[in-house]
């Protein structure tokens, strides 16, 4: 191509004759006039068509590459395994000749994606307070001193790009509704439609075309901030672009400056204010003015949302004779009177409620182990089995509950345990939390403890005392050092002959 721009500087600018120039670059004549004559700019070649001996095996091959393609990349056939197969068939060729077609249909195909498939997009609009998109990442934080990986939920809306990011362990049903229901809070409202991918806490199924069978949890979630819900085409993120680049630019711009955290909560407060930030610094794509702006004006288009989902997911347990329940491999407390019963289980992000018979029999801190190999906890509340150990209080001495008990009953423990009959006596004060105030058991087992008397009367007799000073109220009197006579009485004997009046006297 430049020797041909060359020829034609020579010719048309500075004239010089074609002979001159078949001197200079070792032309024909001919091929120089064939240059100037076609006007071209660049040289084409004609490559004649000369014939191979894989010609009668193209289509066949063809149509292997095509099956091949359908195939998951580990099961497809190599180009060599190929060839071998076209060699069974009575091929001849090299084995060159079978890889350069291979190549050339595979760029074909390539051309062809880019040019009608998914190579190309059309570019989405939205209207205020229209649609939001959610997706979910992995990041990993340094949490109590240890690097964990965490699941990290982003938020976005789609005409502010106002966005939200919260981390959580799992990517689970409630982590999912917890989620929403913070990112709703911060954007300050919900939009009409909400654009999802075929995340299986979200959808059940994946049906023909856009029908989806959803999660009824999810279903309910939906009702109650009352948006539609949009689930993309499978392996489609282009749908749902946004969402996917703020992915990308939050690891970018936010988790590489991420510093230690004592716990998931303070790293949560971290990432909204730095989002809340980012709004203030990050100008909109499309208009001149920066996402807090046009977020503000976004925002009364938004639903205002109610009072926040109920986002848990519940499960049948049975309770052991043990009276514990399992979860996620560990063990939880639960109250005697439910031992060998169904409960309910009421799964949060960090905490985990029991139910029955319409009430919150307890609630306990969830843990969250995600290395493997490690055996499960158990998390007891002495208070469970207080119902137990008064029809056996011999349990009390190697009771695994027991050994969390207040160092004020430890104590107590410890020295009515050395007498005869101390495990029921200690089994009796302990029963005592059931129908008083734990505190006030607390303070007068401490009161007895300080008087040197670790008896069970002494410590009902201080406990009567504290809670009747709590329940009366008596006026303080204010009596005089010495008392004086104001009205000194006057002497009257005659007041006792009104005793002889109307009086019968014996015969």
């Amino acid at each position: 191509m430049e020797l041909l721009s060359v020829i034609r500087r020579w010719h048309r600018r500075d004239h010089l004759p074609i002979r001159e120039i078949e001197r200079r670059t070792g032309l024909s004549r001919n091929t120089i006039r064939k240059y100037l004559r076609a006007e071209s700019i660049e040289p084409r070649f004609q490559v004649p068509e000369r014939p191979s001996r894989l010609d009668p095996f193209a289509d066949k091959l063809r149509g292997w590459l095509v099956l091949e393609a359908a195939r998951s990349r580990k099961n497809r056939r190599t180009a060599r395994r190929l060839y071998e197969d076209l060699v069974t068939l009575g091929y001849d060729g090299s084995y060159g000749r079978v890889a350069a077609f291979i190549r050339q249909w595979k760029h074909e195909q390539h051309q062809a994606r880019q040019t009608t498939g998914r190579g190309v997009f059309v570019p989405l609009c939205f209207q205020p307070g229209e649609a939001f998109q959610f997706d979910w990442g992995e990041d990993w934080a340094v949490i109590a001193g240890h690097r964990v990986k965490l699941q990290v939920a982003h938020t976005k809306l789609s005409f502010s790009r106002a966005f939200i990011l919260r981390a959580y362990p799992l990517q689970t049903h409630e982590m999912l509704f917890d989620a929403l229901t913070e990112a709703f809070r911060v954007l300050g409202g919900v939009p009409r439609r909400g654009i999802f991918d075929n995340m299986k806490t979200a959808v059940d199924r994946i049906g023909s075309g856009k029908a989806r069978q959803v999660n009824l949890r999810f279903m309910a979630l939906a009702s109650h901030y009352l948006f539609e819900t949009t689930f993309c085409n499978p392996a489609a993120g282009w749908e749902k672009g946004q969402i996917e680049k703020t992915v990308q630019d939050a690891r970018r711009h936010i988790w590489q400056d991420l510093p230690a955290f004592p716990d998931l909560g303070a790293l949560n407060a971290w990432l909204e204010a730095r989002c809340l930030d980012c709004w203030e610094r990050l100008q909109h794509i499309e208009l001149a003015r920066s996402i807090a702006e046009v977020h503000a004006s976004e925002r009364p288009h938004l639903m205002v949302p109610g009072r926040p989902f109920d986002g848990f997911v519940e499960q049948t347990k049975r309770v052991s004779p043990t009276c514990l329940i399992q979860f996620e491999g560990n063990r939880y407390s639960v109250p005697a009177s439910f031992a060998n019963r169904p409960v309910s289980l009421r799964v949060y992000p960090d905490k985990l409620r029991i139910i029955a018979e319409g009430q919150v029999l307890c609630v306990h801190d969830r843990i969250i182990t995600r290395s493997h190999g490690v055996p499960g906890r158990t998390v007891y509340d002495w208070r469970h089995y207080l119902a137990v150990i008064q029809r056996k209080p011999g349990a009390l001495r190697n009771g695994a509950p027991f050994t969390e008990l207040p160092a004020a009953f430890r104590t107590l423990q410890d020295q009515l345990l050395r007498r005869p009959g101390g495990d029921r006596e200690m089994a009796e004060i302990l029963a005592l939390v059931l129908q008083h105030d734990e505190q006030a058991v607390l303070c007068a087992v401490e009161l007895a403890l300080e008087d040197g008397v670790a008896t069970k009367t002494h410590v009902l007799n201080t406990l009567h005392r504290l809670i009747d000073a709590k329940r009366t109220v008596v006026p303080r009197l204010d009596a005089p050092q010495a008392l004086v006579l104001e009205h000194e009485p006057c002497a009257d004997t005659g007041r006792y002959d009104i005793l002889r009046r109307d009086s019968r006297h014996a015969s």
